[in-house]
């Protein structure tokens, strides 16, 4: 008796990295976990918002806010967008790109104006050299607290094989307030999250326990969110419906210990031609909490000196 062919169809066989796939695979919310009014008003308001703060301590003139992060994590991206908001048209004033060094070696504070020829804002966006993993690359974290501590002056440049000598520096309450740094930003670049290797954990961890010490509040920038969610890259308005961006954000806290709310995601300038409404609001909105912690920093200076 000859066998028969089958007619039925060969079954498909998955590989574990398909499978690893379609469990990633994106999904959307019905409601968003933030919620956001993606509208021109909302981005006037925002900016309104920035040009009218002030310190709440009479005698400081800036608020400083310090970017930290990875090499390629988008911290010179971040003030290049802020400064590209408030003059009306993409700018690169600060220089920004994937190098795999740090393309800024020296400690920057740039001030953002109130349009082309306008005032300065009441805030200071400082730039540091990228964190490395290796012990004699990047930024050190000795630098780092010198920066909190108001040692460092802009343009200092810095050193990865020896951190800056401050033996002669001011100590303790004799520090002047204005000179201090009063919100640290840890930039991440949410394509990334997975992959951080145990050094660089450890070099996060330390500059986290130094920001406690010195009562510096600290929140994190989570960047290019669209390249990390393709409905996200499709729409950004989505960032809040994304469970994928949701998920990232709780990687975030529960790994550094730091608030949901205190996570941010934004989408910075980086090959457009022109300003996109929606992408202003996440980048303004981040700008708007940091200056909300740096008047928790002032709060607690203003307690310690009563």
């Amino acid at each position: 008796m000859g066998g028969s062919s089958s007619t039925e169809p060969p079954r498909r066989v998955e590989t574990a990295q398909q499978v690893v796939e379609q469990e990633r695979k994106p999904t959307i919310l019905h409601k968003p976990w933030r919620d956001v009014t993606w509208d021109e008003s909302t981005k006037t308001k925002l900016m309104q918002s920035l040009k009218e703060y002030k310190p709440p301590v009479d005698f400081v003139p800036r608020a400083r806010i310090l970017l930290i992060g990875l090499v390629g994590a988008g911290k010179s991206s971040f003030f290049n967008s802020i400064n590209s908001i408030f003059r009306g048209n993409i700018t690169s004033q600060a220089e920004a790109g994937d190098m795999g060094t740090s393309l800024s070696l020296k400690y920057r504070t740039y001030k953002v104006k109130a349009g082309r020829g306008g005032q300065p804002l009441a805030f200071l966006l400082c730039d540091t050299m990228g964190l490395e993993q290796t012990a004699n690359g990047g930024v050190k974290t000795e630098d780092i607290e010198s920066i909190l501590k108001g040692y460092i002056p802009n343009k200092y440049q810095f050193n990865p094989l020896q951190a800056m000598d401050t033996t002669g520096c001011q100590t303790g309450s004799r520090l002047p307030v204005q000179d201090r740094i009063h919100c640290v930003v840890y930039v991440i670049d949410a394509t990334k999250l997975g992959i951080m290797p145990e050094g660089m954990k450890n070099k996060i961890d330390e500059i986290r326990k130094k920001t406690k010490y010195h009562e510096v509040p600290l929140m994190v920038l989570l960047t290019k969110v669209d390249k990390a969610c393709p409905l996200v890259e499709k729409d950004l308005r989505n960032v809040y419906r994304s469970c994928y961006i949701k998920d990232l954000i709780d990687k975030v806290h529960q790994s550094l210990g730091i608030p949901l709310l205190n996570v941010l995601p934004v989408k910075n300038y980086s090959h457009e031609l022109e300003l996109n409404d929606t992408c202003d609001i996440l980048l303004l909105t981040a700008m708007q909490k940091m200056l909300n912690f740096a008047d928790s920093s002032f709060d607690n200076w203003e307690e310690d000196t009563e």
